[in-house]
């Protein structure tokens, strides 16, 4: 999810209560809400972002060890700064406690959208993806944020608490229905195709809860389609998305740092290739941002692609797989 949303989670279980259990406890919850994505200092160096995102800082030993080091620094931090009237003493226990549930909220709602999260990093480096959650949802910024911003304004606990349940509620609601989703689209292409696909993603849609967006790995290509709740509706779109994945040209391009740094975190990978003077210009993307703009022109844009020029070779004649 994006780090707005993880600060008003943090603000959020602070205003419910949890901020009166230690000094410096509500900065604590909301750094400890953000703090796994410590891993967007990447950007600043040479190493592919997407490459690195979301593994070492949000895997299972940086889930214990974050929490530790951040406590650390809010006891010494709380111990330097002067108390003010009113203000809880400071508890190491109920700090580190609180770094952890920081973190935990952290972990598991970057788990629920379908960018992926590598949860067990370094032990294991599969991603794992919920598929339940658009990565900015504003039902959730508009809940979490009202809960803070009133029980701020008539102190007390309980608007926070009754935004933290509904959010809850909203979040075990599209848990459900994603899971329920993805059975109903495999039926629905089993009945029509007669056969299972290779892959599925039934992911969520921006802003609105009632619809899903479909990719399906049908082999050489991907189908996309769309899923509607009112009333249950599965439509597969006409046009087929090629892989392209065994042309010669896109083979090459695999052995390149840019395309293996991509294809680490890809998970519908498709190639598109262009002639150009002296060779192929092959351009890698993912089905899942290009669901919101036309595929043509998925690729070139952002940070979501990558981008080779492969040699035309001296001799001419079929690529490596005879294409």
């Amino acid at each position: 999810m994006d780090n707005l949303c993880h600060t008003l989670v943090g603000a959020a279980l602070g205003y419910a209560g949890l901020r009166r259990k230690s000094r410096l406890a509500n900065a604590t919850l909301m750094i400890a809400a953000n703090l796994p994505d410590l891993d967007v200092l990447v950007l600043a160096t040479d190493t592919p972002s997407i490459a690195f995102r979301r593994g070492w800082t949000h895997g299972v030993l940086a889930q214990l060890v974050l929490p530790l080091a951040l406590t650390a620094i809010m006891i010494v931090l709380a111990r330097r700064r002067r108390a003010r009237p009113g203000e809880p003493p400071v508890s190491p226990g109920w700090l580190l406690l609180l770094s952890y549930v920081g973190v935990y909220s952290h972990v598991f709602l970057d788990f629920l959208n379908n960018y992926g999260i590598r949860l067990l990093t370094p032990f294991e480096w599969r991603w794992f993806y919920g598929d339940t959650l658009f990565i900015m949802d504003p039902w959730l910024w508009l809940t979490l944020g009202a809960g803070v911003w009133l029980s701020r304004r008539v102190a007390s606990p309980r608007p926070a608490r009754v935004a933290l349940t509904l959010a809850a509620l909203y979040v075990a609601a599209m848990l459900v229905s994603a899971r329920v989703a993805r059975e109903i689209v495999i039926a629905a292409w089993q009945q029509q195709r007669g056969s299972d696909p290779r892959a599925v993603m039934v992911g969520p849609t921006p802003v609105t809860p009632f619809e899903r967006q479909i990719i399906i790995d049908a082999g050489d290509h991907y189908q996309t389609g769309r899923l509607a709740w009112l009333p249950v509706t599965v439509t597969f779109d006409a046009e087929q998305v090629p892989k392209n994945d065994r042309r010669g040209e896109a083979i090459a391009a695999r052995q390149t740092p840019a395309f293996q740094s991509f294809l680490v975190w890809s998970r519908f990978p498709f190639f598109q290739l262009e002639d150009e003077a002296g060779g192929t210009r092959v351009s890698v993307g993912d089905m899942r941002f290009a669901l919101t703009n036309p595929l043509r022109d998925a690729l070139g844009r952002g940070r979501f692609t990558a981008t080779t020029v492969v040699p035309r070779p001296a001799t001419g004649g079929e690529d490596a797989t005879g294409n």
